[in-house]
């Protein structure tokens, strides 16, 4: 970084990815500093910046000492520990240290109190809640929502008929004939355990998810014009049931709000949906497998003269970008629910669904709101 630059990165202020101190004296603030940063998108400290932006500058003796401090705190007070680059600058004022944190490839890193730090704009906040801090393990693989037991839900909640037509679908053999009794044969398929239906066994097989999971639904809307009128709407749905019914349902309430054109066929034909139902079904089943079932919040379907949009909780998972996804790169959030989903919904997986849409229907955007929290899909209706 030259002067000139980072200059204005401090003309700039403070962000979540820059941080300005005018020192350092109590290791454990610099480090909770320090893992914020990794939690987050990483980022820089600049030591010898006042909170405004003016510039105090260091001397030669803090140097050293922040320099032996930087190395501490990084290797003994943040769980696991990570590698800081440091860079000095000198000015009128005196020396800045300029504190490069990386973007944690082990998350979550704590300080040396367990603490979990994350950035909050241009500050930093401690995770407290519980569904957060199993985002964060979610986010490295420690952790699945799918695999997740449900409080509450025993082997009574599975619907038997539901089970049974799937197993023996897929195995080619009776439940009988497998030898075993349901409870033993829910665990080895990962939808049981501790006497309690996992999600993906609640979500899959479940007599009714959403009296144990009411935020795991379809809330749909169909509005007048190109904005959300909260006063007038021309259809709506809260689409529950087991994520085979979601999906039929979500399905039928997007294709009855759409428009058929003939497309050369005959006066008399029913016509063809004015986007192919193929790149629908891809987005619905996108959605429904691939949404982060640790917030609890429902999937969005918005229907407006101009496009649909389907908004499902959670930013695309792990370094995952919209031009990973456009080619067919994937992360599986949910790979439980993935690994039967494949033998109940048109989902093919390997990361070609996106792809299938496109070249279908090639309107279709992406938002991956990291503040918000969310993947938002808009297919034009042109």
């Amino acid at each position: 970084m030259n002067e000139k630059t980072l200059l204005d990165t401090i003309a700039s202020g403070e962000s979540s990815r820059i941080q300005f101190k005018a020192d350092f004296k109590n290791p454990n603030q610099l480090a909770a500093e320090m893992v914020a940063l990794a939690n987050s998108s990483g980022g820089r400290i600049l030591v010898g910046v006042n909170d405004d932006g003016s510039i105090t500058g260091l001397l030669a003796p803090d140097i050293g000492r922040l320099n032996q401090l930087i190395s501490n705190v990084a290797s003994q007070l943040v769980h696991p520990p990570i590698n800081p680059i440091t860079e000095n600058m000198r000015f009128e004022q005196g020396l800045v240290i300029i504190i490069e944190i990386p973007a944690g490839i082990s998350k979550p890193y704590m300080d040396n109190q367990g603490a979990i730090w994350v950035k909050s704009g241009a500050d930093k906040r401690k995770v407290t809640a519980r569904e957060e801090m199993q985002r964060l393990f979610q986010s490295e693989g420690l952790v699945y929502a799918d695999e997740v037991p449900v409080p509450h839900s025993s082997i009574a909640d599975i619907e038997p008929s539901v089970f049974r037509t799937y197993y023996e679908n897929r195995y080619e053999e009776s439940l009988e004939e497998s030898g075993l009794p349901l409870p033993r044969l829910l665990e080895n398929l990962h939808l049981f355990r501790n006497e309690q239906l996992t999600l993906s066994g609640l979500l899959l097989f479940g007599k009714a998810p959403q009296l144990l999971k009411p935020a795991f639904m379809i809330k749909a809307a169909v509005w007048p014009g190109n904005e959300i009128d909260i006063e007038h709407y021309i259809d709506s749905q809260d689409i529950s049931g087991t994520l085979s019914a979601v999906f039929e349902q979500t399905l039928s309430f997007i294709s009855r709000n759409l428009r058929r054109v003939q497309q050369g066929q005959s006066v008399n034909s029913l016509g063809k949906l004015e986007i192919p139902k193929i790149a629908i079904e891809e987005m619905i089943v996108n959605a429904l497998l691939h949404r982060d079932y640790f917030i609890s919040a429902p999937i969005k379907v918005f229907v407006f003269d101009n496009r649909i949009e389907i908004i499902s909780p959670g930013h695309l998972p792990n370094n995952l970008t919209l031009a990973n996804i456009r080619h067919g790169i994937s992360s599986m959030r949910n790979p439980v629910l993935v690994s039967h989903a494949i033998h109940l919904l048109p989902y093919r997986g390997l990361g070609t669904g996106i792809r299938r849409a496109y070249k279908a229907w090639q309107a279709i955007d992406f938002i991956d709101d990291r503040e918000g929290n969310q993947f938002q899909v808009i297919i034009d209706r042109q």
